[in-house]
């Protein structure tokens, strides 16, 4: 598990839940050596391996537990855990009451080391609700945590998505809203009593401007793409829908004013506003919907009733009767993003896209009739186009490529930490301050791009 390569690296790092290595790929666009690496899946270990010539299997929960500490020392310690419910008896210490959770494994590794050998940074990962109202005690827990073994750290978290960074920095376009807790283990000799503030305070560093998958991504050209294809019922749907948007501009004009319905689309809720009834025990927003439904449809009841027969739309699954419109001006279905979902098909303007998941829902690029391609989804998460994934199925490449972070994000996490923190670390972990700072190159993909490595044998 111990990367053998680069022995004057400037600093250390292990990599926790490391799936398919997107904080590896971060780490190492800045010169450091992965000295561990775990990842309980054996698939994602698998591809990590074939990329990083380091193989990261193994279960947390026994490489960090009371009885065993596995994990050498490091500079900087990497975890995105999965964010679990923690005891809530109020009156404990932090450890304790993140027994029996993942981040306590996390936790475990910097207590069972000596105080000298503690990470010097400390770079935790979770989802967007970890800081809302439903998961304050876990904050409050791992905040506590954290300060009881010695760290520096903002009671304040940082959050970052790749799309508000510009693509000179490694931004991206995808919406991928997560939240980072940073902190610095402090020398036994300083007590920290200055207010901490959060390593990332100014977020939208790209501004007003305006995303372009196809050339910022970029999108690949082709519009064939094995296993990304759309089937001969998704061309019907997304053909017959795009006739709706059609018809739609031409009944509600060209003034700059004119818009398509913002509202869901429901073919099924379509009645004239004579015929509605609605039980008076529907709830507000049900009812709303329907009233807007019955609206559209008695103001333009022959051009829809006629659209209806033609794409013989109520033959259609229920679900992909259903439509939501959130593309403003565009002028065809086929000019944007779209996402067969169980609630209806959703049409968005083609930007950026909504975050990578660990399921199958994966964007439809109108422009390229077919999904987004395994590659443009690594893309999408900073991955440089010599990251493979060698001959798995690309259902379990969007798989890890959904539970992984992104590199650019990382990236931008940890120097935004050094930048705060660097008067500590110049002392605690020069090398990494250095790498950090004085990092030849601007974003990470320009670093990862002159690695040139090739997957391991």
């Amino acid at each position: 598990m111990t990367e053998t390569a680069e022995p004057d690296a400037p600093f250390t790092y292990v990599d926790l839940f490391a799936g398919i290595g997107g904080f590896h790929a971060a780490m190492k666009s800045f010169g450091g050596r992965c000295e561990y690496a775990v990842e309980i899946d054996k698939d994602a270990a698998a591809i990590y391996k074939l990329n990083w010539g380091l193989d990261p299997r193994g279960d947390i929960t026994k490489v960090a537990n009371d009885d065993v500490m596995t994990v050498p020392k490091s500079d900087v310690l990497l975890a995105g855990f999965p964010c679990q419910s923690f005891s809530k008896s109020g009156a404990q210490r932090g450890m304790d009451e993140a027994r029996g959770t993942l981040f306590w494994n996390v936790a475990r590794v910097i207590e069972g080391q000596k105080r000298e050998d503690r990470p010097k940074v400390v770079i935790l990962e979770n989802v967007r609700n970890l800081v809302g109202p439903r998961h304050r005690h876990e904050w409050d827990v791992i905040i506590r945590t954290l300060r009881e073994l010695g760290y520096r750290v903002s009671d304040d978290p940082s959050i970052m998505s790749p799309h508000w960074l510009p693509l000179e920095k490694g931004g991206r376009p995808q919406v991928r809203e997560r939240v980072f807790i940073t902190a610095t283990l402090l020398p036994e000799d300083v007590v920290d009593e200055l207010p901490v503030l959060p390593a990332i305070r100014d977020r939208d560093l790209r501004g007003g401007e305006e995303w372009d998958l196809a050339a910022d991504l970029p999108l690949d050209e082709d519009h064939h793409v094995n296993g990304c294809d759309l089937t001969d019922d998704e061309r019907t749907w997304i053909n017959a829908w795009d006739a709706w948007v059609r018809l739609m501009w031409d009944l509600v004009g060209d003034s700059p004013h004119a818009r398509l319905p913002g509202h869901p689309v429901w073919v099924d809720a379509w009645v004239t506003n004579d015929k509605l009834r609605i039980p008076e025990d529907t709830p507000t927003w049900k009812r709303n919907f329907l009233v807007k439904n019955a609206d559209l449809y008695t103001r333009h009841k022959a051009a829809l009733d006629a659209w209806i027969k033609a794409y013989k739309v109520k033959s259609f699954p229920p679900s992909r009767r259903k439509f939501e419109w959130q593309a403003q001006q565009t002028r065809s279905l086929w000019e944007c993003v779209m996402h067969l979902r169980p609630s209806g098909i959703r049409a968005k303007r083609p930007t950026y896209l909504p975050a990578l998941v660990a399921i199958t829902q994966t964007s439809i690029v109108g422009s390229r009739e077919r999904r987004i391609s395994p590659r443009e989804a690594a893309r999408l998460q900073g991955l440089p186009d010599w990251y493979t994934f060698g001959d798995q199925s690309d259902a379990a490449s969007y798989k890890q490529l959904g539970n992984g972070v992104n590199v650019g994000v990382v990236a931008h996490v940890l120097r935004k930490h050094v930048e705060r923190d660097e008067e500590i670390l110049k002392i605690t972990a020069p090398g990494l301050v250095d790498a950090v700072v004085n990092s030849t190159y601007t974003s990470p993909d320009d670093a990862l791009e002159a690695l040139g490595l090739t997957p391991a044998e």
